[in-house]
């Protein structure tokens, strides 16, 4: 449910379903081709991990945020990378390694960063930017702006200490961070049953974030629109100075955990799997416009066309980059800029 202390003004006008529904779509589209690349050909040498089904969490929240806001997220970054305005280009070239990658081709999947649009970094360590965002969102309050910080993760990264102590100091500074839970109910193959208690009216992540005395909401991971509107009151409650906000967000991937594959069947039930299908994101945003858009249909076709082909012109130009000069591969590193003789 909504938080009570919220202020009933959103800052930001919310963004229209055909829009939410076009960006569920193109991310959809650009790691399905992703994948399909990387299982066939071996040629991105890093470890990848899609949010094929996740969709709505990534794009929900960050187009509730402004272009100057930021965000972190963990190993599973393509989803908030593109839905911030991450540059697509970018984001396949380091993929396969190049120079003309978002990280200049040293940071493979899990090192994304576009500090034009705000996506600030993403890393592969369980639950290590929850700490570096809460220390981000610190600063950007001390200095008096009205910016925000969201910091994604998953119900994994909600058993680490680092969680805890990022929302305990949130809450002590009121810092105005948007804490994101993609709970997805497993940790690589280990359901969420075999490594919390049972969930009660204190027990849930949702309820020791509250614990805290922290707002928080639990919510449909895969309702695109009410996930984009719990965001815009998430926003607003950290820009009114009202300290943290807590969105857990129920939802589910459909791949594996790392990896191009499906795993029906195999580290998780297929049954389960399926039903978490039927619950496709993008097929219930599709649905609920219903008449507002009777050619909706057509519309989802052009689309997918359209960000199928604009994935593989930026594979294209990926393969035709030059790899980094095996002399300058230190810069960016230990304080030695790109580019420094």
């Amino acid at each position: 449910m909504p938080n009570p202390n919220t202020p009933d003004g959103l800052d930001d006008p919310p963004a229209g379903p055909a829009a939410l529904l076009r960006e569920m779509v193109r991310i959809r589209c650009v790691e399905e081709e992703l994948a399909d690349l990387y299982r066939d050909e071996q040629e991105m040498r890093t470890p990848v991990h899609f949010s094929v089904g996740q969709e709505a969490a990534a794009v929900g929240v960050c187009t509730a945020l402004r272009a100057d806001d930021l965000v972190y997220t963990g190993h599973r970054s393509h989803a908030a990378y593109l839905a911030k305005g991450g540059d697509l280009a970018g984001m396949v070239a380091e993929l396969y390694g190049k120079e003309t990658g978002c990280s200049r081709g040293r940071g493979g999947s899990v090192h994304l960063s576009d500090r034009a649009v705000g996506f600030a970094g993403s890393a592969a360590i369980l639950g290590e930017m929850i700490s570096v965002a809460t220390g981000a969102a610190w600063a950007l309050s001390r200095e008096g702006t009205s910016r925000v910080v969201s910091t994604f993760f998953g119900d994994g990264a909600s058993e680490e200490g680092v969680l805890h102590e990022s929302l305990n100091f949130a809450a002590v500074h009121r810092i105005p961070i948007v804490f994101v839970c993609e709970n997805n109910s497993y940790s690589i193959s280990s359901p969420l049953s075999a490594r919390q208690p049972a969930r009660s009216a204190t027990t849930g992540i949702t309820e020791r974030a509250q614990a805290f005395g922290i707002a928080a909401e639990r919510l449909d991971g895969n309702d695109v629109r009410a996930v984009h509107e719990a965001a815009l009151r998430a926003a607003a409650h950290c820009r009114a100075g009202l300290g943290p906000y807590f969105l857990e967000l129920d939802t589910y991937r459909w791949r594996e955990h790392v990896g191009p594959n499906w795993d029906n069947g195999i580290d998780r039930p297929g049954d389960e799997v399926e039903a978490w299908q039927e619950r496709c994101p993008i097929r219930r945003t599709a649905r609920e416009l219903g008449g507002a858009a009777p050619d909706i249909e057509r519309q989802l076709l052009d689309w997918d066309e359209e960000f199928r082909d604009l994935t593989r012109l930026a594979v294209t130009a990926a393969k035709a980059a030059p790899y980094p000069d095996v002399d300058r591969l230190t810069d960016g590193a230990y304080g030695r800029p790109y580019g420094a003789s």
